[in-house]
């Protein structure tokens, strides 16, 4: 098994490493810090069997480049490593076809099970970011008011505030916000906040 970890802290990929050496012993492990010392490794080695990759260091056409390693080079499998989880990227993630999209605070249990997962062929992506799609596809989708809403409750703005910005009436903006708490699951605005900073809406 080889795998190459691509990251700009050598920190973060030492602990990847760790992490998944525990289900497999025998695994090679090729470090990178660009996208062109990934494309160096796989040059040299025509048996690599995974690349887990920070999004960051191939940005800003994170796509293009992933398709690049894929026509110029044999690579079974690339999964995204992210400080946030944003729903484009993920959304992305999934059309090309990538293995998994992980946030870099994972804990090693769901590491390991995402890396356990995606060594039996299948695709392992974090339940916040499901729940992410979900409120993105279904009959939950925010309205453009309730966006509006919530980037002033980012804010801290109070109710008449947030009023005030919107020109609408104290009790208007407060159907806005239970709207929104139920859309997302949230039970208040503290929580609204938090969550949504999670899925990436904000």
């Amino acid at each position: 098994m080889k795998v190459i970890i691509a990251d700009q802290q050598p920190v973060y990929r030492d602990g990847l490493k760790h992490n998944l050496a525990k289900l497999n012993s025998q695994t090679t492990f090729f470090d990178a810090s660009s996208t062109e010392q990934i494309k160096d490794i796989l040059s040299r080695n025509n048996d690599i069997n995974l690349i887990l990759t920070d999004v960051d260091i191939l940005r800003p056409d994170w796509e293009s480049k992933i398709r690049e390693l894929f026509s110029n080079f044999y690579v079974p499998k690339i999964g995204l490593m992210s400080e946030k989880q944003n729903m484009l990227d993920y959304q992305k993630a999934q059309h090309i076809g990538l293995c998994c999209y992980l946030p870099k605070n994972v804990e090693s249990d769901e590491l390991q099970q995402a890396f356990n997962t995606v060594l039996n062929g299948k695709n392992y992506y974090p339940h916040i970011i499901k729940t992410a799609q979900l409120i993105n596809d279904n009959d939950k989708k925010l309205t453009n008011r309730q966006f509006e809403v919530l980037k002033y409750l980012a804010q801290g703005l109070s109710n008449k505030q947030i009023a005030y910005h919107m020109n609408v009436s104290e009790a208007t903006v407060k159907l806005h916000i239970n709207a929104l708490l139920r859309a997302i699951d949230a039970t208040n605005r503290t929580q609204a906040v938090v969550k949504s900073q999670k899925l990436g809406l904000i």
